[in-house]
């Protein structure tokens, strides 16, 4: 009965966190207990080292963590159905074992320091879950405030793990004053001091936010900028029911709609030009060829968009590149690209490559390692590795204004959309194509997410989704003039560009860094102690 009972508590925990997150809940607050059931659990089985034990830490933390993923990621299935399953089991596995390994030092070190840990682990987790080839930060817990800009303007300071770390402050404080007077039986007298500091805690960071962000003033330096939705199914009509010439046709006429004489900027979508080339011929690109056009009637603007390229580099008997692939019948190696455009009326096509790639549809984790098996792949007549890369962030220039062209998923990785902006991107441009993921709780949560960059950075953001939500987003967090699902559409507004650089522009998750060093001093520790213990016996 009692095991029965953890397991609910768990699974509680677990859905708790699910109707905290955007979009498949948005209750934010909720999350600063949200964990106090899964906390209770871990007491519980550590006060019963007779009947339970670490096994069964981790069978609950993995049980709630699950159930998390589950609830708020579900809508993954529809773009890939391995992409789910690898959020459903191994991230929910690396939850868990952070969550087992507090449990462990906790076990070693006693409660105070043991609390203490979990949060500085967990911090270091999400700190290598942004950095590593299996990166996966959606469910960062600081993501967790994404539709609530009037409670985190202090990101500008720590960034989206400043929020995780409230989160987990405010859940380990509130689970021990639970502890001591639900559990244990003290008066609420005793903890008034406990119960202050919490209160503290949770006030002192929203009044600081709600206060900047209604004094906030912007920079008077507007850019007329036009976004382009033109809701192009990515399923049944991006690659089969509409032409290239219908496609291109449906985006500039849609743009030639709202362009004006004080228009700078059209942004259209990720891969918005339907036909990839070899990036020594784009100027023989039909869609190309006719944004040419545009560009004539409207010189002073500069288009921004998404297309498919490939650089192509002859023969030879060793792979140029690790993600470089082989053309049988060419017999030459090529890497291909998602890739971000800006044309304009210079003969220059400006290129950037994204960087952060989807895990299992666009990127091949630890590529040198599982090289040895490309060849059998390829033998299968499958597709195998992973698109190419940029180095690093790279921005568009032009007539004294520097944008970043973020593509799709890389809005999702706080510390690397600073990087843009601390190569002096003024403005922040967020092209992607959410399509895939059709109307589920997916493309709501990305938009929100761009949120947190624009407070982060203090920039402001024009978002292109090909099937919606485009948008415009101010520097304190507002969505702007927001298009509706599905649906073709053009917005245009004039959205102010900024010098200034946040502290975390420049020092970027340094929260992050910082626990994840003492995490690992941690883990040593625990090690070093377990394996002295053991050869004392």
């Amino acid at each position: 009965m009692q095991k029965l009972k953890l397991t609910g508590l768990s699974i509680l925990s677990g859905l708790l966190m699910g109707v905290s997150w955007p979009a498949t809940g948005n209750i934010a607050p909720l999350f600063f207990i949200a964990l106090i059931p899964l906390l209770y659990v871990e007491y519980t089985i550590s006060q019963n080292p007779d009947k339970l034990k670490s096994r069964h830490v981790f069978f609950n933390a993995y049980l709630a963590f699950f159930t998390f993923n589950v609830y708020t990621l579900w809508w993954i299935w529809f773009a890939s159905a391995g992409g789910m399953a690898m959020v459903a089991i191994i991230y929910t596995l690396f939850m868990a074992i952070t969550f087992l390994w507090f449990h462990s030092i906790k076990k070693k070190f006693g409660n105070k320091r043991g609390y203490i840990a979990f949060v500085i682990l967990w911090i270091g987790f999400e700190y290598l879950h942004f950095n590593w080839e299996l990166a996966h930060p959606w469910n960062t817990l600081g993501n967790a405030f994404a539709n609530y800009p009037q409670l985190v303007q202090w990101y500008e300071y720590t960034g989206v793990m400043g929020g995780s770390l409230w989160i987990l402050i405010v859940n380990v404080l509130l689970f021990n004053v639970f502890r001591k007077i639900v559990v244990l039986g003290e008066p609420i007298k005793s903890n008034l001091k406990a119960i202050a500091i919490i209160v503290v805690i949770i006030i002192v960071p929203s009044i600081y936010s709600f206060i900047t962000y209604n004094n906030h003033q912007e920079n008077h330096n507007p850019v007329e900028t036009v976004v382009v939705q033109p809701n192009i199914d990515p399923y049944y009509d991006k690659f089969n029911n509409m032409t290239e010439a219908e496609q291109i046709d449906r985006i500039l006429s849609l743009a030639r709609q709202k362009i004006t004489s004080n228009t700078a900027y059209v942004v259209a979508p990720e891969t918005a030009i339907p036909r990839g080339s070899p990036e020594s011929e784009l100027e023989d690109n039909y869609s190309i060829i006719e944004i040419r056009k545009l560009i004539k009637e409207f010189p002073n603007i500069k288009f921004v968009t998404g297309i498919s390229t490939r650089i192509h580099y002859g023969f030879g008997a060793e792979k140029p590149t690790l993600t470089s692939r082989g053309d049988g019948i060419k017999r030459e190696w090529y890497d291909s690209y998602n890739t971000a455009i800006q044309i304009d009326n210079s003969p220059v096509i400006s290129t950037y490559h994204k960087s952060k790639l989807v895990l299992g549809v666009e990127k091949m984790p630890y590529t040198k390692l599982l090289a040895p098996i490309e060849k059998f792949a390829i033998n299968l007549g499958g597709t195998f590795g992973s698109l190419g890369t940029e180095k690093e962030a790279k921005i568009f220039n032009g007539n004294g204004i520097s944008i970043a062209p973020v593509i799709c998923y890389e809005s999702v990785y706080a510390s690397y959309v600073a990087t843009y902006v601390k190569k002096g991107a003024n403005l922040i441009f967020v092209i992607t194509n959410d399509g895939w993921w059709e109307d589920t709780p997916g493309y709501q949560q990305h938009l929100s997410f761009a949120r947190l960059r624009a407070i982060e950075n203090r920039r402001s953001i024009a978002r292109s989704a090909n099937t919606g939500t485009s948008c415009f987003i101010n520097q304190r967090g507002d969505v702007i003039k927001a298009t509706n699902w599905w649906e073709q559409d053009i917005i245009v507004t004039s959205i102010n560009a900024n010098n200034k650089i946040t502290f975390y522009t420049t020092n970027g998750d340094l929260l992050g860094r910082v626990c994840a060093a003492i995490s690992v001093l941690l883990l040593l520790w625990s090690w070093t102690i377990k394996i002295k213990n053991k050869f004392a016996k």
